[in-house]
């Protein structure tokens, strides 16, 4: 990890959230900051011609990720990239068609042996390339977060080809051949874990690990799904970087929230805006926790905007906070009230 420059307090508060540290005016980012709320993003995907061109010039990532730095000065940047970059460089056909979101080819039985990881890495050197680059732009303050997908989310993707409201295809799959299931999150735990250490390596201050769609499981698979794959990318991750800093996000899990942070020794728990107050008070006991406005407060602007704000700085400022939405801006946010929010969580 790149800890060339010396960091006075001042200096990658994220980090030191994640440590411990609570502040009266807690560090900002926002999930999917870099995106399509930005009139300069979309005018550079225009450039690109594509989403995974986006994702695979450096040049461009580069560019996305420092976008709302440049306009907001948030206390973090996160990687452009996305989750579907490793089943791509496994192999699997992915595309991301406009007003359709992210197509895969349905992986079936037969195709789990075949998945071919001899080149993933080479594959995914243009990502690593811009994780460099963005650090080298980054003001020394801000803090870079890379990221990857958790095994049961980018699992589901795979098997159902793109994302259903209950995830039934990957579900299904996994009762039907647990065997065959079993090895394809081992691949992807193996895979994530590499890709997580590379990007830290490259200078990367710490990483979160998205899973999305946590939420459709029941307790024993949350636990084999979910809980067991992450631990082991944590614990792979931490083999290599001890002081390696992680961030879980498993969407929607309510009281499964708690075990997922104890199981997993992740540093920071993400919590979505459904989450009450009171529950997350409790879980930030444990540690750091991030969130967790809802998006559509940010959306309405105004008295609700500023009432979630607040609702979440009464209850959780007092300890180690990093002020984020419950999930991923929403492309119809008025730039405007990403400004409201910023000036009212910092005063």
């Amino acid at each position: 990890m790149n800890n060339s420059k010396s960091l006075n307090p001042d200096h990658r508060k994220v980090l030191k959230v994640m440590d411990g540290m609570a502040y009266e005016k807690p560090p900002i980012w926002m999930m999917r900051q870099a995106g399509r709320y930005l009139p300069e993003y979309r005018a550079l995907r225009e450039k690109a011609g594509g989403f995974l061109e986006l994702c695979y010039t450096p040049k461009f990532a580069i560019d996305v990720t420092m976008q709302p730095i440049r306009r907001f000065g948030f206390d973090a940047a996160i990687l452009f990239s996305d989750i579907l970059v490793i089943p791509d460089a496994l192999g699997r056909s992915v595309r991301f068609d406009a007003g359709h979101g992210p197509q895969l080819d349905p992986i079936n039985v037969e195709d789990i042996a075949n998945l071919d990881g001899s080149n993933f890495m080479d594959h995914l050197s243009p990502v690593i390339e811009a994780v460099e680059g963005i650090r080298a732009e980054l003001p020394i303050e801000t803090t870079l977060l890379g990221f990857c997908g958790a095994p049961w989310t980018v699992a589901t993707y795979m098997i159902a080809g793109h994302g259903t409201p209950d995830q039934a295809p990957a579900r299904l799959f996994a009762h039907a051949h647990p065997e065959e299931f079993a090895e394809l999150l081992d691949i992807i735990v193996q895979s994530s874990a590499e890709y997580l250490i590379a990007q830290l390596k490259a200078g990367a201050d710490a990483v979160q690990i998205f899973d999305s769609w946590a939420s459709v499981l029941d307790e024993d698979q949350f636990d084999k799904w979910c809980i067991r794959p992450v631990a082991k990318i944590v614990q792979l991750v931490r083999e290599q970087l001890p002081e390696a800093k992680i961030i879980g996000f498993p969407k929607g899990v309510g009281q499964y929230y708690s075990t997922y942070r104890e199981k997993t020794a992740i540093n920071m728990m993400g919590l979505d805006w459904a989450m009450p107050m009171s529950f997350a008070a409790e879980l930030q006991k444990q540690g750091a926790v991030q969130g967790n406005l809802d998006p559509t407060r940010l959306i309405a602007g105004g008295r609700a905007l500023d009432e979630g704000i607040d609702m979440i700085l009464e209850n959780l400022s007092s300890g180690p906070l990093v002020f984020n939405l419950g999930h991923g801006i929403t492309p119809q946010t008025p730039i405007a009230h990403v400004e409201q929010m910023i000036k009212r969580v910092r005063g």
